[in-house]
């Protein structure tokens, strides 16, 4: 039977240090997230060793005996925390689930990705980062309304009502906060009055677009000025719908978009692309995520639903297409 390790970060393990954000450990998986996951990797007939973070990691690497590492590791600090399991299992020579050190890196920062969008010709916001609060003072190409990002955190942490802004108080007040509150750049976009929606894609040579999921806020498809926000990722104000109430021409160009963006940065086995469609049917890549959520409460499980397939067969497709990757079928 092949082994299958398994790194992750739970918010159990997380010591909170002075002045942390309120959203510190938002990116963090549940223990139960990680109980489901274990069991739908076993159901797919591996044996499953719990790693844990990337400091457990380093403590049993020399001793690791598994086939694989599925890796949902976040890393703990810094720019380059997702970066810190799939470097050490590169050193280490063992192959693992999910896109390498290079590709998170990139793509946590979101400033680096909208670079290669731009490059590739992917439709993104226009940006630009605010290193330093003295930098808005010419800030007259400004065009609001602007939404102010934390450059490189996920789960929407840093994102509240007050994020976007409609002028030049509001972006100083923004600003600052992120500055002070995160210890990092500011990223500030413009803001895509719209629609939302979701690509997940799973897959290598070639990867396989899923059907778009759509985004529901307060029960309404067409959001308009509202967006995702920290606080209503945990609650009952966001929903999902599959499949999305677009045309067939717009679902194809989201999910061609959605793979030029995978491929782009190079994701490897399963990855997520976020957009927002404007009121002119135009649609923007606002990020792209290779460490998505696997919650059962996400949109993983209900891809497999649509797929008629379930969870721990969709975690299985995951695996296969790493170990076809490695050559280790």
């Amino acid at each position: 039977m092949k082994k299958i390790g398994l790194t992750y970060d739970v918010k159990t393990d997380y010591q909170r240090r002075d002045n942390d954000p309120h959203d510190a450990i938002a990116e963090f998986d549940h223990p139960s997230t990680i109980n489901i996951l274990v069991r739908a990797i076993e159901s797919n007939g591996y044996k499953v060793v719990r790693i844990g973070n990337a400091n457990r990691l380093l403590d049993r690497l020399g001793s690791l005996k598994v086939d694989m590492v599925f890796n949902l590791s976040e890393g703990m600090y810094g720019r380059n925390r997702e970066s810190q399991v799939p470097i050490l299992l590169e050193m280490a020579g063992i192959p693992f689930v999910g896109s390498d050190a290079l590709t998170l890196g990139m793509t946590l920062d979101k400033i680096m990705a909208k670079k290669i969008f731009i490059s590739e010709r992917i439709p993104t916001p226009k940006f630009f980062q605010i290193r330093n609060i003295e930098e808005l003072v010419n800030a007259d190409h400004c065009r609001f309304p602007l939404i102010v990002k934390p450059r490189f955190e996920g789960s929407s942490k840093g994102l509240s009502e007050s994020s976007r802004v409609t002028n030049m108080d509001e972006l100083h007040a923004r600003v600052k906060l992120v500055l002070d509150t995160y210890k990092q750049d500011a990223l500030v976009e413009e803001f895509i009055s719209g629609s939302e929606f979701t690509v997940a894609i799973v897959g290598n040579d070639p990867p396989e677009a899923l059907p778009s999921v759509q985004v529901k806020i307060d029960g309404r498809l067409k959001l308009n000025d509202k967006f995702y926000t920290f606080a209503r990722i945990s609650s009952r104000r966001l929903e999902y719908v599959c499949p999305a109430r677009i045309s067939r021409s717009q679902e194809k160009k989201l999910r061609e978009l959605a793979l030029k963006a995978y491929q782009a940065v190079e994701c490897r086995d399963f990855g997520r692309v976020d957009f927002r469609i404007d009121k002119d049917d135009n649609p923007y890549v606002l990020e792209i995520n290779p460490l998505p959520s696997l919650s059962t409460d996400d949109v993983f499980m209900l891809l497999a639903k649509q797929k008629g397939i379930t969870y721990s067969k969709m975690i299985g497709m995951i695996i296969e297409c790493a170990f076809k990757r490695y050559n280790l079928n």
